[in-house]
């Protein structure tokens, strides 16, 4: 694709390229497909089977044995830091290389499988259509690598619970299982997809718990106070970290001292040394809270962290979603502006859009976008960067897509719309499916899902079947036309797929 700014060394970058002949010409954009998927529970128990994630970390995981007591299992040695390296980071011992081909085979049985079921729900010979095609009726385009390896997360959160020796204030990364009874909380430190500023605020809170007089909380039902740390940095090295702390029965008195306590302990303490731009403290007793059920209080610092993207600056706070591997989202939000088409003439539907990036980095394409996100903090976020890079011609809405997208689109029935959609792992809401499939307007979709073999399964299926009156699905059935899997989660099996659906 033609700009991309690419930061893998030029020599490792030519020999993969090289190996999957992934540019022919400068500028070219090599990626287009065309699929369609099915909606039946046959389909959706085989898709289910072919979880890659589980196959390759069970293979890792040698030797891994259940430890329902694990209250003092021996010093931290590299076999604990190679455990959690396989639970973590599954594909941590192939080369790059091989493991961009482990993903790419990986999207394509899914594919596969989806194509297939579409096909038995047309009434089409699987069979006789699998040899006729040999293989994949749409065009699935190489794999696009990730231009960061190495500790390329701009966000961690780490869990406090027993260590390898017992103590319970350690903070780190699971091995095991609370339904076994056998969690084990390892440091993160030889992770390779970990930042070293990740895990010298990690290491730091954790000295800060063990001299605390107060107990973490492991379970909500035995009591205890510290828990996880959430780290977010950005590309210009600003820090964010966010403490989440169950009040229990403590006074408003008692928790100004413990949010004091902590704040010293990173402004003149020994966590001065993380430098951290801001502090946060989130009280919650329960597993998440957003910021508008609990929220997130400023200990010091700066209230947000910016971040420079497709040259915008984008504003990010606390709890608001942005991919956590920056300069693979380039190469994402690349990849679904060359698929969308969009033009002067189209308005563009940003669906679960976060921060916006996606519809600000198109704006300048298209007439109008219009943009969704259930995460108030975000949308704040989005209208302050278009605020900020003098974008004018967007508009974002606070809510859940299910209720405000049926609204919305009744109001934009004559004009040309393009809709992006970038779900959460559980796919969208029902109501979504059917707003879109059912709005005439909208010939062209691209859906970009980090979870293609779970439930946006059926959000895919229920796209592309024929009409079904009982499920309300009246529209045309979308086509699925191209699929692009990029790389954001190098030495994990999880790689974004991008997809294109036209009708």
């Amino acid at each position: 694709m033609a700009g991309i700014k690419r930061k893998v060394p030029v020599h490792r970058l030519r020999c993969f390229l090289s190996m999957v002949g992934f540019f022919s010409k400068p500028g070219l954009f090599p990626w287009w497909a065309r699929k369609t998927p099915g909606w039946s529970r046959l389909f959706l128990s085989t898709a289910c089977k072919g979880n890659f994630t589980h196959v390759i970390a069970k293979k890792c995981q040698k030797g891994q044995k259940s430890q329902k007591e694990p209250s003092h299992l021996g010093p931290l040695d590299g076999s604990w830091q190679e455990r959690l390296a396989d639970v973590v980071t599954p594909l941590w011992r192939m080369s790059y290389e091989e493991q961009l081909k482990v993903k790419f085979e990986a999207q394509k049985k899914i594919l596969q499988r989806l194509e297939s079921h579409i096909q038995m729900l047309n009434g089409v010979n699987v069979t006789t259509a699998a040899s006729k095609f040999e293989g994949l009726r749409c065009l699935l385009h190489p794999i696009i690598p990730s231009p960061v390896i190495s500790g390329y997360r701009n966000k961690s959160t780490f869990s406090v619970n027993r260590g390898p020796d017992g103590n319970p204030k350690t903070v780190g990364y699971y091995v095991g299982t609370g339904r076994d009874g056998n969690i084990i909380c390892v440091q993160s430190k030889h992770l390779k997809n970990i930042p070293q500023k990740h895990n010298q605020v990690a290491q730091y809170y954790e000295t800060f718990l063990r001299q605390s007089p107060l107990e973490p909380c492991l379970l909500f039902h035995e009591g205890g106070y510290w828990r996880e740390l959430t780290v977010r940095t950005n590309s210009q090295g600003h820090t964010m970290a966010i403490i989440t702390f169950h009040p229990q029965e403590l006074s408003q008195e008692e928790l100004s001292v413990q949010k004091e306590t902590v704040k010293e302990f990173f402004i003149q303490g020994p966590g001065a040394a993380c430098d951290l731009t801001s502090l946060y403290f989130q009280e919650s007793t329960m597993t998440r809270c957003s910021h508008q059920q609990s929220p997130y209080q400023l200990l010091f610092g700066e209230p947000h962290i910016f971040e420079d993207l497709l040259g915008l600056k984008i504003r990010i706070s606390p709890d608001a979603f942005f991919q956590i591997n920056t300069a693979g989202a380039e190469m994402l939000y690349q990849t679904v502006g060359e698929l969308s088409g969009v033009n002067s003439d189209t308005v563009l539907l940003d669906i679960c859009c976060g921060t916006g990036v996606i519809g600000l980095s198109l704006a300048q394409h298209t007439s109008q976008v219009l943009g969704i996100e259930l995460v108030e903090q975000a949308v704040e976020d989005a209208r302050w960067t278009a605020a900020f890079n003098g974008i004018t011609n967007c508009e974002f809405h606070t809510g859940r897509a299910e209720n405000i997208l049926p609204q919305l689109l009744k109001s934009k029935e004559d004009e040309q719309l393009i809709a992006v959609v970038n779900p959460a792992r559980a796919g969208l809401h029902y109501k979504v499916v059917q707003a879109i499939r059912n709005c005439r307007a909208i010939r062209t979709l691209v859906f970009v899902s980090c979870k293609p073999h779970g439930e946006t399964t059926r959000n895919i299926i229920e796209l592309c079947c024929p009409p079904n009156s009982a499920k309300k699905l009246l529209g045309k059935p979308f086509v699925l036309r191209q699929a692009v899997p990029v790389d954001l989660f190098p030495h994990t099996p999880h790689c974004e797929l991008v997809l294109l659906f036209t009708r």
